[in-house]
């Protein structure tokens, strides 16, 4: 194979969008190409191997924050095996700030920024044209979207059957949140919408239930967002037997009354909104240039939650200038009264060619020098509140965001979420001396030892409550803490042919969430 396109993905169930589009573009040579995918996990001369006996000419990596490391060794290696092996490099990891890193020395082209078009011309010129490029790095061509190829064709069977198909309908973000790559988009761009929909027909078709979009701003424009909600609501209508789910990122302050409409007609459990909020603090706000408009965004986040099943999947960053651990607590408390889902608790991470370097005076800031570029302290926050609020977002999605202590959590956070799930966080470290890899079982048993002896809850309250987590969980025996284990079917989950059935069921029997 003359041409490889390869990346390490951070698991198997992550399928590059990035590498299909590049293998879709490449025209005439796109029967020269295949696509490479790794994870982070394998071992290195097994991916050398690989690559090895394929013998190409040309291959082209693409580079993240979760792959750097890795991909950086295996290039390395690479080199010394193949010394004549041309190779490229390109994606956000690589596309700023790329001259001091380890690799570029080793590499003979890098493309910084998109790279659909400006592979292709690299390809056709060495191996058509037997040309060498003129110039190592090649800034990125951005074309109008309509020039470049859908790659949805390329992904197979086995992506359909059992992997994250990722599906963008526009690039681009018109916000410029300095922490985000998004920052450097002068506006947002949306693809055509009719061979879009014909290529989402086309994975329909295929047997795929799960889209997921990356777009940063899908709903950003209403006709655009509708017609594609459409499509979707058609596909559900002639086939109700077959659910789908559909994932989308929303500005959280662009929520028309028509899209609430449409939005309402989904069946429960078919829709996830990701919804970036960042903080609340409205000083933050401005010096990070983000333009969320707070009361616009809570009175939607609100709406859906008291009108909609729809999962929501709310993030809030650690580290932002000028924000200290009061001023988080508060927003936290804040969203939490939204009701969405999941809030999701980043750590502020200082990704190459982003805006938000320019506070690193004022704001003393710190920030790991190893991917992902993690905040190791600012003027506002320490390294030891740093390293608590790491623990913090584990345990949150260890507990509050897993879905297994659905009963308990109102009463773990009562009125105070924040400073309640804060002592049970300190606890638990205490407790487990770690915030990963711990036991189901083990972690049932530390947070009722917690709520019982050290916050002095009444051990009938915890004990109910916990019960029905314990048995939602499915894990075989019963723990003596609990006391007797009650009749299962008091807190059985609904079966998958009642949920079929629930969302099979005509609109006019779901519309009892808009009163």
């Amino acid at each position: 194979m003359d041409i490889l396109l390869i990346t390490l993905n951070a698991r198997y169930a992550h399928a590059s969008l990035g590498l299909r589009y590049l293998k879709a573009n490449l025209y005439e040579l796109e029967d020269r190409a295949e696509i490479l995918e790794f994870t982070i996990q394998q071992n290195r001369e097994s991916m050398l191997e690989e690559i090895h006996k394929r013998s190409p000419k040309i291959v082209s990596f693409g580079l993240y924050i979760w792959n750097f490391n890795e991909t950086t060794a295996l290039i390395q290696d690479l080199r010394a095996l193949m010394p004549d092996l041309i190779i490229n490099i390109g994606g956000p990891e690589v596309s700023y700030e790329y001259e001091t890193i380890a690799i570029f020395p080793l590499v003979d082209y890098l493309i910084t920024e998109w790279g659909d078009v400006s592979f292709y011309q690299l390809a056709k010129s060495i191996l058509l044209e037997g040309k060498p490029w003129p110039t190592k790095v090649i800034k990125g061509i951005e074309p109008p979207l309509e020039e470049i190829k859908l790659p949805y064709y390329l992904y197979n069977e086995e992506d359909i059957a059992h992997r994250t198909v990722y599906i963008e309908a526009s690039r681009g973000c018109p916000f410029k949140c300095e922490f985000c790559l998004s920052s450097l988009d002068r506006t947002a761009w949306r693809f055509p919408l009719e061979p879009f929909l014909e290529a989402m027909e086309d994975l329909y078709q295929r047997g795929l239930r799960q889209f997921k979009f990356v777009d940063r701003t899908f709903n950003l424009k209403k006709d655009f967002t509708l017609a594609i909600l459409d499509f979707f609501l058609d596909k559900i209508a002639n086939n109700p037997d077959e659910p789908l789910f559909l994932h989308f990122e929303l500005v959280p302050d662009y929520l028309s009354d028509e899209l609430k409409a449409k939005i309402l007609e989904f069946p429960d459990g078919s829709l996830q909104f990701e919804i970036g909020i960042q903080t609340l603090n409205t000083t933050t706000q401005q010096l990070i240039s983000r333009r969320t408009n707070l009361p616009v965004a809570k009175e939607n986040i609100s709406w859906l939650s008291k009108n909609t099943d729809v999962h929501l999947h709310v993030d809030l960053i650690v580290g932002l200038p000028d924000e200290d651990l009061t001023s988080f607590a508060q927003g936290f408390d804040e969203l939490w009264s939204w009701e969405p889902q999941e809030i999701q608790v980043g750590i502020l991470k200082r990704l190459k060619g982003v805006p938000i370097i320019r506070h690193s005076q004022e704001f003393e800031y710190r920030f790991s020098q190893v991917p992902p570029y993690s905040i190791l302290q600012n003027r506002d926050m320490p390294f030891t509140t740093v390293m608590e609020m790491e623990r913090f977002a584990k345990f949150w999605d260890s507990v509050a965001n897993s879905g297994r202590f659905k009963a308990i959590l109102p009463i773990i956070l009562e009125k105070q979420p924040f400073k309640h799930f804060s002592a049970l966080s300190q606890s638990l470290y205490q407790t487990f001396g770690r915030s990963y890899g711990i036991a189901l079982d083990r972690l049932f048993r530390a947070i009722f030892d917690y709520l019982v002896n050290e916050r002095a809850l009444p051990e009938e309250v915890v004990r109910e409550a916990m019960c029905e987590d314990f048995l939602r969980t499915g894990i075989k025996g019963w723990p003596k803490y609990l006391g007797d284990r009650p009749d299962a079917l008091l807190f059985a989950r609904e079966t998958p042919a009642e949920q079929a059935a629930k969302q099979a069921l005509p609109q006019r029997q779901r519309q009892h969430r808009t009163g």
